[in-house]
């Protein structure tokens, strides 16, 4: 949940990992398949040094009945193996259009971080699946391997556009061993503060307990606001840590949801350092087993409009209940 939720995809999310080579890498360069380079993704001219934003030239429209990846820069790091935690910088575009729609600041700083468990959307895992750390790879996600609904209207693209994704891997570790997560905040019930705005939340009798969200039709808040809705007694969230939830998000203008996990068949798992501000510094110190409601201004979610901004999301105050299951 970067600039949009849609990557966690996940979603979505920066970790600084060790980089050392070990046996295990190398096992699991061995047992690695990567996605099959074709005439599509070798097509994708791309240009500039690793770390940097790529120069990409793309013959429009592209298309792809299969996700395609070719290896651009060749990197001699740790492997990118099957559920390893990979960070990355990346530029996303619409084949059909060649339009950007998304990218890192490839500032050093804000590479993107994701678990290749299977949460992500296929076509980027096929993308960076056996990348090795240093390397930049070009994939084309074929539409059946793309984006999700509520993703595709964000971006403006259709559920017939490929998805042309450039990603340079900055690091890959092996996931640490780590409490299963749980499968809803089992946190004790707290009372919402009086001062809090009047939003209702009540939540299923299910397994997941999947929330549904009131909220008023008075002027959206200006500032930062977190109510705990359970208190949780797990582990603490740290600062750029690696976190699993279940998340709904509303937009205060609209009482629309924009995007959830609830409802897709798993939990989002990524980053709070690749996450919009409001919906980091909402979890960050929280505990594991808590649920937590949040309402973020633009000024620490998608920002205002502009002619650079043009995000659905922009100028729009964000609502969000939040269930921590775990930490990955």
């Amino acid at each position: 949940m970067r600039r949009t939720a849609a990557l966690v995809l996940a979603a979505g999310l920066v970790i600084p990992l060790a980089a050392c080579s070990s046996s295990n890498d190398e096992e699991a360069a061995a047992d690695c398949s990567p996605t099959a380079s074709g005439s599509v993704s070798d097509a994708v001219e791309v240009t500039g040094a690793f770390g940097e934003k790529p120069e990409v030239t793309i013959a429009t429209p592209v298309t792809a009945e299969t996700t395609e990846r070719t290896v651009v820069i060749e990197g001699d790091g740790e492997v990118a193996a099957e559920d390893y935690d990979v960070t990355i910088d990346y530029t996303m575009f619409n084949g059909t259009t060649g339009e950007e729609i998304d990218a890192t600041p490839y500032d050093g700083e804000s590479a993107v971080g994701f678990p290749l468990d299977g949460s992500l959307i296929a076509g980027l895992t096929s993308t960076l699946l056996c990348s090795t750390v240093g390397s930049r790879v070009v994939g084309v996600a074929a539409p059946a391997d793309g984006l999700n609904e509520t993703a595709l209207e964000t971006y403006g693209m259709t559920a017939e556009d490929a998805l042309v994704i450039v990603a340079d891997v900055v690091t890959a570790e092996e996931p640490a061993d780590v409490e299963p997560a749980l499968p809803k905040a089992d946190g004790e019930d707290q009372d919402i503060p009086a001062d809090f705005p009047d939003i209702t939340v009540s939540v299923a009798d299910d397994e997941t307990g999947t929330p549904t969200v009131t909220l008023p039709d008075t002027a959206a808040p200006t500032e930062l606001q977190v109510a705990v809705l359970k208190q949780g007694d797990g582990e603490e969230v740290p600062a750029d840590a690696d976190v699993v939830v279940n998340y709904q998000g509303t937009a205060w203008s609209t009482k629309e949801i924009f995007d959830q996990s609830w409802g897709t068949g798993s939990t989002a798992a990524f980053n709070t350092s690749g996450l919009i501000d409001g919906f980091a510094q909402a979890i960050e110190g929280q505990q594991v087993g808590s649920q937590i409601l949040v309402v973020i201004p633009p000024a620490l979610a998608y920002g205002e409009p502009s002619e650079t901004n043009t995000s659905e999301l922009a100028g729009e105050t964000l609502v969000f209940v939040i269930d921590i299951l775990g930490l990955g």
